[in-house]
């Protein structure tokens, strides 16, 4: 480990784009072992829907950070492939809510278990406290900075 010094910062930064990266090279192979036609974003979006029964379209757009038309192309081709399903919304008859079809359960599940044995194999030199610790500090950072973004976007809506 790196002592970052009087300034974490610019190690913060850089630790942080480097997991960055890793993630998204991560996300576009499980997005490939769901389809190789999917985006790298389709494992997220299916993750998410998987937690989510019943998201509307908007939500899921403004969770993944993507637009609606780039959201709606993606649901159309993960519902070409039978892994997601639309149902109107009754409460907005333009809303659409999303479900992950019978299909859609089952690669996700696996997905999901492939990718948690490779993360117990890969950190089997750490404890489990070193595990639910760094958990909690990358929730904290998610909500930290979804609450810095959520601020920046409210600040150019006023403008």
């Amino acid at each position: 480990m790196t002592d970052p010094g009087p300034d974490p910062y610019p190690q913060f930064e850089h630790e942080l784009g480097l997991l960055m990266r890793r993630a998204r090279s991560s996300s576009a192979a499980m997005s490939a072992r769901l389809h190789p036609d999917l985006e790298s974003s389709a494992y997220l979006l299916l993750t998410y829907v998987g937690r989510m029964p019943g998201v509307r379209s908007s939500d899921l757009a403004a969770h993944i950070g993507v637009g609606r038309a780039t959201i709606s192309r993606q649901v159309h081709k993960l519902e070409e492939l039978g892994l997601l399903s639309r149902r109107a919304d009754p409460q907005d008859a333009r809303g659409q809510l999303l479900e992950l079809t019978a299909k859609g359960s089952e690669i996700v599940a696996a997905t999901q278990d492939s990718r948690r044995r490779w993360l117990r194999t890969a950190l089997t030199s750490w404890t489990s406290d070193d595990v639910a610790a760094l958990t909690t500090s990358l929730a904290h950072l998610n909500e930290t900075l979804e609450e810095a973004a959520a601020a920046a976007r409210a600040r150019c809506a006023e403008d």
